[in-house]
């Protein structure tokens, strides 16, 4: 990439006589490897790069891309993005969009790492994954085994017509697996560190090593088998304790979504819905409990949402979503914060430099309470422990729930007395956060890495974080998915 081409490309927007003008330079290089059964059954590698560039004219955005990097091709996008937004201009229901101007900044940031994921050999790789498989498929009741290991590296060059020169370079690095259990018609799946792919995290191949793979093979296969003789989760009205992995689930879609602004203001609806939270409840509405406080941000360290600024220039924050219970502030942007009269809090971001920059979760977390797992455990006359999410079904407004985890514990007169298979819970989400009786202390809490949030139309996918510990949770109707 010339950086000549996006400083010649900045010059020329910020002389323009536009309201606001970006352009993203982005290279994202992938590479995933999944072995199934003792073979490698795909490996995949790819490299992409291509430039994208915004502009505000009028009150109406202009957006073109190309995988042509010059800068005659960079003055065509520009000039076709200029076009782009005269003819927005023309349709009357078109809304006009203002967005604050901020001082332009240089700066550069890369993801810290100890080993470059990309220069491992393949072969290393490989061979690491077949040896947890061939653990795997050592009970004669494993009949499917899967291990995923995932890399990917994006560079994103941006530049603003506020004179922004912003070089940052992320590395994303996963690991998981999932055995399923199989007898007399009965399959039942346990996977580590989490259902579908693992865990994720910003960081290099160091982190593959810190995932404890091998340690905990047995563990996994022995709940797997285990399940297949475990009674169905039994239906009632009590307590529901959920893992930090579940946890974290129930955070993404229940608060993370709905608290999206664009969401809020009706712009996704055609395609990933809207909310049911409105202008009015902020600062005021009691979204959960007491001991519910939850915070974005974009600083922590390896966090999948991490970053130094967003895709509009704006600098990552931690800002409080919801305190005590109460909710505070949602997810902005340059054009959705001007609606409440704020300055962004910096949640744009775009999957690459073909798609236009939309609020994404950045690290949504939940700050830890006091509770250790046994104190909650002690604390509970009936309920289910639940771990690692098998399923989930949110309405359009993120109102309605109901999840489904790989495994329970039924808890009767605070001592865990059986695992039990196939536990669902569901509920409302003002109820159930209001329902909020305790939080997990430090020990509970994990930091986890979600690299494929869907939004937008066309499709995006994102990399977000949550740091989360386990919660505990009152009057919950509990079942199992074949109740």
């Amino acid at each position: 990439m010339d950086m000549n081409v996006v400083n010649k490309g900045k010059i020329m927007i910020h002389n323009m006589d536009i309201e606001y003008g970006d352009i993203r330079f982005v290279e994202i290089e992938n590479e995933f490897i999944l072995v199934k059964n003792g073979e490698v059954e795909a490996i995949s590698k790819s490299k992409d790069s291509g430039v994208g560039v915004r502009i505000l004219l009028n009150g109406r955005w202009g957006f073109s891309s190309s995988s042509k990097i010059t800068e005659k091709e960079l003055m065509n996008l520009i000039s076709e993005s200029m076009q782009i937004a005269a003819y927005s201009d023309i349709n009357p229901r078109a809304k006009m969009i203002t967005v604050e101007r901020f001082p332009g900044v240089n700066a550069s940031y890369t993801t810290k790492i100890v080993k470059d994921p990309f220069s491992i050999p393949l072969k290393e790789k490989i061979d690491f994954m077949l040896y947890i498989d061939s653990l795997l498929r050592k009970n004669s009741l494993i009949k499917i085994d899967t291990v995923v290991m995932s890399f990917t590296k994006k560079r994103v060059i941006f530049a603003n017509s506020e004179m922004s020169f912003i070089d940052q370079t992320f590395y994303y690095t996963g690991a998981g697996y999932s055995v399923f259990a199989m007898d007399k018609g009965e399959i039942q799946r346990r996977s580590y560190p989490a259902a579908f792919g693992g865990n994720y995290r910003q960081a290099g191949y160091e982190f593959i090593e810190e995932l404890n793979l091998v340690e905990n093979v047995e563990k996994t296969v022995d709940q797997a088998v285990a399940l297949l003789k475990a009674r169905p989760s039994p239906r009632f009205k009590g307590t529901l304790i959920l893992e930090s992995n579940q946890t974290a689930l129930q955070l993404h879609e229940s608060i993370g979504h709905p608290l999206e602004l664009d969401r809020i203001l009706g712009y996704e609806v055609s395609y990933a819905g809207d909310s049911f939270v409105n202008l009015d409840m902020f600062g005021k509405f009691r979204y959960g409990s007491s001991l519910l406080n939850v915070y974005a941000d974009a600083t922590v360290e390896g966090g999948l949402g991490s970053f130094m600024y967003d895709d509009e220039g704006i600098p990552a924050q931690r800002i409080k979503m919801i305190e005590r219970g109460i909710l505070m502030e949602p997810l902005t942007s340059r054009e959705t914060a001007a609606v409440l009269n704020k300055s962004s809090n910096g949640a744009m971001r775009a999957s690459s430099w073909n798609r236009i920059p939309l609020i994404r979760m950045t690290n949504i977390n939940i700050e830890p309470g006091n509770a250790s797992l046994d104190d909650m455990i002690s604390d509970v006359k009936e309920g289910v422990l639940m771990e690692t999410n098998k399923s989930w079904s949110i309405d359009n407004k993120r109102l309605n729930f109901q999840f489904g985890t790989e495994v329970g514990w039924y808890i009767k007169n605070g001592k865990i007395v059986e695992m039990v298979k196939n536990p669902i819970y569901w509920g409302i989400t003002p109820e159930f956060w209001n329902n909020l009786i305790e939080v997990g202390n430090k020990e509970t809490y994990v930091l986890w890495g979600i690299p494929n949030c869907g939004k937008g139309e066309p499709g995006q996918s994102m990399f977000v974080g949550h740091g989360v510990p386990a919660i505990m949770v009152k009057d919950v109707e509990m079942g199992n998915s074949g109740s």
